[in-house]
């Protein structure tokens, strides 16, 4: 049950209401189901007493006193808060003047259409005071939602591997089988690092859902995707020292322990050409390692919010990679690389200029790349956002018939400048 607050008021002071009409207030806020985003948006056109509650059931009656809640499907968002003048709504720094008011109440909402494949964040001012608002709420590209009479995969029960390249410690992975997969034909691989947070099919990746959509359209190939978890070691995670070192122990891990396991259970391809890697954070830059140590596994990277700075050390960090791009032999690799302006800047370094300088390394150095770069801080909202067309960019013009490919920079890119660094906040 829902329980009214005293604040989300009328007009007045709320205290001296009847207990019936209290009653009558609990009942109708009880009474209303959590509804998605369309659903709130196609009660709003007639913003009555029932579309107010379903608000407080949906929303959450404390994000909207706060001024945090809102819900969103693809381009379509609703937003909502409680104030006793008219709030100004800003998305991305621009001003929405168009909220409407619920009748009879102290509570206001707002419905727009925001650009898809990307974050975004919002905030209200009231009398020039601001109030509320997040940063990096994710608007999703259509394939990262179920489909109709697409055909979904199969999600394994977790396995755990006794891992004896990282002593003692015990590793969780699952895999993922594609509708489409055929026993007899060797699969394409695809590896994601922190694989937990991406078995839930609406989870914030929705990353189940964008390989059902691109496998049905032929935009990805029928593969294997295995997420696997950080190793524990005694109960604790050992994820720091797996990931964000950049010697080649966790791409030995990988070939050595893992992919033979899942060799085992399932007929996957052994070319790099067929095989991809992905990760989130420290997670993004364990990928680009294990690629960079062993393009003979791995052609194909995926880097979202990259942590391409000093976590293991200034000898062993990830701030290394800019310069070893540089400086060493290129690898046959293509990547995907994405972070916004608003991430982390602490004792490690500064995420987006790591990102920013990592981009400009593969640019010199003539690699197939692409750098996606929003306004988005250490969030993955804006990677899982885009991760259709990510996902589709990274596999593209793929031949199962072939084991290689050559991969170089787009001419398009190579025409283009580098990218350069404008200071926009003083």
């Amino acid at each position: 049950m829902v329980t009214v607050s005293f604040h989300l008021h009328r007009h007045g002071i709320v205290p001296g209401l009847c207990a019936a009409a209290i009653a009558l207030l609990l009942g109708s806020a009880a009474a209303a189901a959590q509804l998605g985003a369309l659903e709130l948006i196609k009660l709003s056109d007639r913003p009555n007493d029932k579309f107010r509650a379903a608000l407080l059931e949906s929303l959450g009656e404390r994000n909207i006193l706060n001024g945090t809640a809102w819900a969103g499907h693809g381009p379509d968002f609703i937003f909502a808060v409680e104030a006793a003048e008219t709030p100004i709504l800003y998305v991305d720094g621009r001003a929405i003047t168009k909220l409407h008011r619920v009748k009879g109440w102290n509570l206001w909402f707002c419905t727009v259409r925001l650009e898809t494949g990307r974050s975004h964040s919002f905030h209200y001012e009231i009398r020039g005071r601001r109030k509320g608002g997040l940063r990096d709420i994710p608007a999703y590209l259509p394939d990262s939602y179920p489909q109709k009479d697409v055909p979904q995969g199969t999600l394994s029960e977790k396995f755990t591997l006794h891992s004896k390249i990282y002593p003692r410690a015990e590793c969780d992975y699952w895999i993922y089988v594609p509708a489409q997969y055929d026993p007899a034909k060797p699969a394409a691989l695809m590896v994601w690092q922190d694989g937990e947070k991406h078995i839930a099919r609406d989870g914030p990746a929705r990353t189940l859902n964008v390989i059902d959509n691109l496998t049905h359209k032929g935009k990805i190939p029928p593969m294997i995707t295995v997420f696997t978890s950080p190793c524990a070691v005694d109960g604790n995670s050992i994820r720091a020292h797996m990931y964000d070192h950049i010697d080649n122990t966790y791409a030995r891990f990988l070939r050595d322990e893992l992919l033979p396991q899942v060799a085992a259970r399932y007929k996957i391809r052994t070319d790099a050409y067929s095989r991809a890697i992905a990760g989130v954070s420290s997670g993004a830059l364990c990928a680009f390692n294990a690629a960079w140590h062993m393009p003979d596994q791995f052609s194909r990277v995926l880097s979202i919010i990259g942590s391409y700075v000093s976590i293991a050390g200034i000898e062993q960090g990830g701030h290394l990679y800019p310069f070893k791009v540089r400086k060493e032999a290129v690898r046959n690799i293509r990547v995907w690389l994405q972070d916004g302006s608003g991430d982390l800047e602490n004792d490690h370094g500064s995420w987006p200029l790591m990102n920013i300088q990592l981009a400009n390394s593969l640019k010199l150095r003539g690699y197939d790349f692409h750098f996606s770069f929003g306004n988005g801080s250490h969030s993955p909202a804006h990677g899982y956002s885009e991760l259709p067309r990510a996902m589709e960019w990274l596999w593209r013009g793929y031949d199962p018939a072939k084991t290689q490919e050559v991969f170089v920079i787009d001419p398009k890119e190579r025409k283009k400048p580098f990218f350069r660094v404008k200071i926009s906040n003083r």
